[in-house]
């Protein structure tokens, strides 16, 4: 069943690139497994070499994607925070209408591996994990301004967390949490599950939950804006969602747009 959907799938996107391109891409964190995971089967469907660089989708760091554009980095598909997508389609630096809603990404919360798992079954029982808890990571794309300056706030723990809490640029919070440098972290699931020596806790509890969306769209910079269109098609397709649901995201339907 899968490779006939594959199959379906090459015929269409083979339709809009009618020739071999180098496709450039700029991705954020929360889709990158799954992206890894699919970017081979559609470099083998049309013959297009995909080039990628990572990096937030917001915030000042070298590798962030505005940084990127604004140095003048090639570009031709951007995928990241949705939101954020919307503002560099604001200052013209993305085709408005190329924009594609890919996935929802919960936020997580993991501690290193071994460590005893707190409850998180409840925003109570959150609110007391961060109290007990002698570190905290957050993440500098939207996860992390979520938590440090919404759920912090919500739970009334704002002060207590300024002096053990901190937003870790460009690293993923997971990879801090292994070394032992926090005691919880918090980041989209799919940016925690590649990383080794950590343990999941499970997902925020509903009342506390925020769903982050991730899209694409056409750099207007671009070189190869219909190879680029082939691969946001693809990454929106049916033959996608087995990796997307693997990495912890869930797919929006294909094709959805703003």
């Amino acid at each position: 069943m899968r490779r006939a959907v594959v199959a379906a799938f090459a015929t269409l996107l083979l339709t809009g690139a009618a020739h071999a391109a180098e496709v450039r891409v700029m991705i954020s964190g929360g889709l990158t497994a799954a992206y890894n995971a699919l970017v081979p089967e559609f470099e083998r469907q049309t013959g297009n070499k995909v080039i990628t660089a990572y990096g937030p989708s917001m915030g000042t760091t070298i590798n962030a994607i505005p940084v990127r554009l604004a140095r003048g980095e090639p570009a031709d598909v951007l995928i990241m925070v949705g939101y954020a997508l919307d503002d560099l389609a604001k200052q013209g630096k993305v085709i408005a209408d190329s924009r594609v809603e890919l996935v929802k990404s919960p936020i997580g919360i993991a501690v290193k591996a071994g460590a005893p798992k707190p409850d998180i079954s409840s925003a109570d029982a959150v609110k007391r994990a961060l109290l007990a808890a002698k570190s905290v990571a957050y993440s500098d794309s939207a996860s992390g301004v979520y938590v440090s300056t919404e759920m912090f706030n919500k739970l009334g723990v704002a002060d207590a967390m300024k002096d053990k809490a901190r937003k870790i640029p460009a690293t993923p919070v997971g990879e801090i949490v292994a070394r032992g440098e926090a005691e919880l972290g918090f980041q989209q699931i799919s940016e925690l599950k590649p990383v080794a020596g950590i343990d999941i806790v499970g997902p925020l509890p509903p009342e506390l939950q925020s769903i982050t969306v991730f899209s694409a769209g056409i750099a207007t910079v671009s070189k190869e804006p219909e190879a680029g269109r082939a691969l946001i098609k693809f990454l929106a397709s049916p033959a996608a969602r087995d990796a997307i649901v693997k990495s912890g995201m869930e797919p929006i339907a294909a094709g959805a747009t703003n």
